[in-house]
């Protein structure tokens, strides 16, 4: 792997792990078109996710060390948000441990990862639009005042994330989004959840592909370094500017990008013109 494709796979995944627009769907299309696959993109996956996740603990230093206070005073206000995100993590963990095999043998490839684009971004676009017309004011300002019950049904909605191309961040905020919290509110417990859920797919990925990043030659230490710090960076810039925007003007915009490349793909794929089955 050279360095220019360490940068350029560091961006897409600090870009688009927290954007509701699919960052494992986005990876896979780009190492693809770069005809990086196997081994070296799996070990290379857990660098860049693992600057992404760096971002959040960075963005929301507070809170993670709130939350880490938490686990020796469980009544304590980082008590309660520990237990919130414990509670919306197992959903997927169980159920993602239990469908491992079967999601990248059947859903890890081009065309599948173009439907959940697409089904995706019109479930986006219908939900703005349901959204706009009721006008109701969030139940749930803040991460604080999400109840115990509606983490476990952001958990289940997450749920729908072990389709590469549904997007962890679409499935979590909109599903906050229906259960009454504000967009800030459902944005921040997202990003948040992604600590666990995405720390554990980490470390799972890395103990499953260690050999390969340790004491493989596929992908070299500055490739690492620069695929680490690049999803760092951007993932930072991409979470501050994304949470200005989704306060402002809502999801419509990503729901039709999405709709868009899904379109795309799918055409493309039909004619076999990216040269992939």
């Amino acid at each position: 792997m050279t360095i220019l494709q360490a940068a350029i796979l560091g961006a897409v995944e600090g870009l688009t792990e927290f954007l509701p627009i699919s960052s494992t769907g986005h990876l896979i299309l780009a190492a693809h078109a770069m005809g990086l696959v196997g081994g070296v993109m799996n070990a290379f996956e857990i660098v860049i996710q693992a600057g992404a996740l760096l971002a959040v603990v960075w963005l929301y230093r507070a809170r993670v060390l709130q939350v880490l206070a938490g686990v020796t005073r469980p009544r304590s206000g980082g008590g309660r948000l520990l237990l919130k995100l414990l509670i919306a993590f197992l959903p997927a963990a169980i159920l993602g441990l239990w469908l491992h095999h079967e999601i990248e043998e059947h859903l890890f490839g081009p065309r599948p990862v173009a439907i959940a684009l697409l089904a995706g971004g019109v479930v986006m676009v219908l939900f703005e639009r349901w959204r706009r017309s009721r006008a109701r004011s969030p139940r749930f300002e803040s991460v604080d005042a999400i109840p115990l019950s509606v983490a476990l049904w952001i958990g289940l909605f997450q749920c729908a994330s072990l389709w590469p191309g549904m997007s962890r961040s679409m499935v979590t905020i909109l599903g906050g989004l229906i259960l009454g919290c504000s967009a800030l509110a459902a944005a921040e417990f997202s990003f948040l959840l992604a600590l666990p859920t995405l720390g554990a797919a980490t470390l799972f990925d890395f103990v499953k592909h260690r050999d390969s990043l340790l004491h493989g030659n596929e992908v070299g230490t500055a490739a690492i370094v620069t695929g680490l710090v690049v999803a760092a960076v951007v993932a930072a810039i991409a979470i501050r500017t994304f949470l200005r925007y989704l306060t402002r003007h809502g999801l419509a915009v990503f729901g039709w990008y999405r709709i868009a490349l899904g379109v795309v793909l799918l055409l493309l794929l039909g004619h076999h013109a990216m040269g992939l089955p």
